[in-house]
């Protein structure tokens, strides 16, 4: 199954795909991104994400990867960050996860990346066997941390007061 680069009129299928993506992971309410979103994020002038298409020979759309490029001080050297990857159920099982990670693999390696990194939910057995078959790592001794919505803007707000943490 060929794996692409995604172009504009993809991007009710992308929408699609995450809300599924969001359903598979027990939170479809979260899944809140447009095709004007995705359109400015993917398609702008100047992209600062990215994603990949899985689809059937026929080009029915199986899956997807979107993507962005970060930075490791440690390393000095970018890095790239999975966001989502998602397969519908009815392609599972095809190989077509490892495909778009071996992808996005050669994509940090040709560009000189340090590392490719993503995170997975505890729950989801399927991914982390195929994470532990292609040689991912678990990072068990770092915790993911998020601020949004109201705590995100409370906490901007504070920066004017410099008593407040």
């Amino acid at each position: 199954m060929p794996i692409r680069e995604a172009r504009e009129d993809d991007l009710d299928e992308i929408v699609a795909l995450i809300r599924e993506l969001a359903e598979y992971e027990r939170s479809p309410e979260q899944a809140k991104a447009t095709t004007t979103d995705l359109r400015v994020a993917l398609f702008s002038d100047h992209p600062k994400v990215f994603c990949r298409i899985a689809e059937t020979d026929s080009g029915e759309t199986a899956g997807f990867a979107l993507y962005f490029y970060n930075f490791s001080t440690w390393e000095g050297r970018h890095g790239l960050y999975l966001e989502d990857l998602f397969i519908r159920p009815r392609f599972r099982g095809q190989g077509l996860g490892g495909a778009l990670l071996r992808h996005l693999a050669t994509i940090a390696v040709e560009n000189g990346f340090a590392r490719m990194e993503w995170v997975v939910l505890n729950w989801n057995a399927p991914a982390i066997a195929v994470y532990d078959r292609i040689g991912g790592v678990p990072l068990d001794d770092w915790t993911t941390y998020r601020l949004t919505g109201d705590a995100l803007a409370e906490f901007a707000g504070a920066a004017a007061d410099p008593r407040r943490p």
